[in-house]
């Protein structure tokens, strides 16, 4: 998998829970753990772009 293809990906994965997120926290009596596991997923997926976009650009 090249690179743009997994940071494409990460940030689409990134943005579905984020919309996600939106969604539970507009449904009334929002499931406060679901909240908690989308919020850490999110995070991860953010750590993984950030060192991903940290990594040497490979030369070709």
């Amino acid at each position: 998998m090249t690179f743009r293809s997994r940071f494409y990906r990460l940030t689409e994965l990134h943005r579905q829970i984020d919309d996600a997120l939106r969604r539970e926290n507009r449904r009334r009596g929002a499931d406060p753990f679901r909240l908690l596991r989308l919020k850490t997923l999110k995070l991860a997926v953010r750590k993984r772009l950030a060192s991903l976009s940290r990594q040497p650009a490979l030369a070709i």
